[in-house]
């Protein structure tokens, strides 16, 4: 089976400005884990859901705020994204993508054919191929 048989095909993007409010809201929306950071059309990054938690102070919100845990949750995409992201194409054996995500130690693929984006191929989908 190939990735381009079982990736999710609609992704959600974002530019490089947007800032962590905006990528937190569109995770919690969409239902989504990964987010794919796009500028002139070519994908330049990838923000998963755990990026995010690893950059936001666990005091954001409550009284034991300080000034730069609100300053840090302000920071735009480019600032806490993956660049240069381990990419795949759609003709990949499901078994080949998920060797390079254990490889690398990633939880997703986008999936590129050429610079045009096709998908994302996530450990669920993933795993959901092989249960067939």
């Amino acid at each position: 089976m190939k990735v381009v048989e079982a990736m999710t095909s609609r992704v959600v993007s974002v530019t490089m400005d947007d800032r962590i409010p905006v990528l937190r809201n569109i995770l919690s929306e969409a239902g989504f884990h990964h987010l794919l950071v796009i500028e002139d059309g070519k994908l330049q990054g990838v923000i998963s859901d755990r990026d995010l938690l690893r950059v936001l102070s666990p005091f954001l919100g409550t009284e034991a705020e300080l000034q730069r845990d609100f300053d840090t949750a302000q920071r735009p995409a480019h600032q806490v994204m993956t660049r240069s992201p381990v990419t795949v194409g759609p003709d990949a054996s499901i078994k080949d993508a998920l060797n390079l995500m254990l490889t690398h130690d990633i939880s997703c693929l986008p999936v590129l054919d050429q610079d045009e984006i096709l998908g994302i191929f996530t450990m669920h989908d993933g795993v959901r191929a092989l249960m067939r």
